[in-house]
């Protein structure tokens, strides 16, 4: 079983950490108390489904249970489990200014009096064993959100995780999906409506998407379509992005953007992207 703990300063980035961790499917649990970590590996490790992979957080929120947080981490570990613990820090300076823009309390600032430098200080002394025991150091001082979690994700997963790709075809008189990306109208293209035999069929039969296909504009800007699709989507993952929605529209839905998005979702599935279909219109 492989066990991460994140462990920290109030507001280097914990939080950003647990996202990380949960897109690449660890099993997150936040502001743990240190002598439970066992007893909660054991019990997802039995649980149905079965997870290998697991993330705590834990800080000085426990209060006086954080002193076990040694004894806890070296117990783990003497129960065979991959645990590796990381220690994510920033500049006080930083840490201010970042307590100022959210208008979050520090979880001692009552402790040292509503002083939150003081609060900082009484922290970064408790914190002192816990960075010691770390296997892995992060500062977070200069990073963004963006960069943070882009170089705490390639710690674990290396740079090649997998980002999933939702290609939606959809109808422009039901509107356009509010949680697409990258939005292509195929209208410009003849239509399989005006033809009977093809108007009770839709993209995914295969005589509406020979049709649609059957032609040098729908084959050229499908070609341009890909070409731009294959250069955004390195551009995409290397931003930290986990799910890229990339929709085709015609006037119904049913034709068209659904023989263009059944292409392009194959043709990346392919070239090994994990690419999904999403048909939204078909069936209205």
């Amino acid at each position: 079983m492989k066990i991460v703990i994140v462990t920290g300063m109030s507001g280097a980035g914990k939080s950003n950490a647990l996202n990380v961790f949960e897109d690449l499917d660890y099993y997150c649990i936040d502001n743990m108390p240190p002598e439970l970590l066992a007893s909660f590996a054991d019990l997802i490790r039995n649980a149905v489904p079965k997870t290998d992979r697991i993330c705590f957080a834990v800080d000085v929120r426990s209060g006086e249970l954080f002193s076990k947080f040694r004894e806890s981490v070296t117990g783990l570990r003497n129960s065979g489990a991959d645990v590796t613990v990381v220690f994510i820090d920033c500049d006080d300076s930083v840490l201010v200014n970042r307590y100022k823009e959210t208008r979050r309390r520090h979880p001692l600032e009552d402790v040292a009096s509503g002083n939150l430098l003081d609060a900082i200080a009484m922290e970064r002394k408790e914190m002192s064993f816990a960075r010691e025991i770390a296997d892995i150091y992060l500062d977070s001082s200069r990073d963004s959100t963006t960069s943070f979690r882009r170089r705490l994700r390639s710690l674990f997963e290396g740079d090649d995780v997998k980002m999933i790709i939702n290609v939606v075809s959809f109808g422009y008189m039901f509107g356009v999906p509010k949680d697409a990306d990258l939005v292509f109208d195929v209208r410009c293209l003849k239509n399989p409506f005006y033809v009977p035999e093809l108007r009770p069929k839709n993209g995914l039969d295969d005589e509406v998407y020979n049709y649609v296909f059957d032609s040098a504009d729908a084959q050229a800007l499908y070609e341009k379509i890909h070409d731009l699709v294959s250069f955004l989507i390195p551009m995409y993952v290397k931003e930290g992005k986990t799910r890229l929605v990339i929709a085709f529209g015609c006037t119904g839905g049913k034709h068209r953007s659904v023989s263009f998005a059944r292409r392009l979702s194959s043709d990346l599935s392919n070239e090994g992207h994990d690419a999904r279909a999403d048909h939204r219109c078909v069936d209205k």
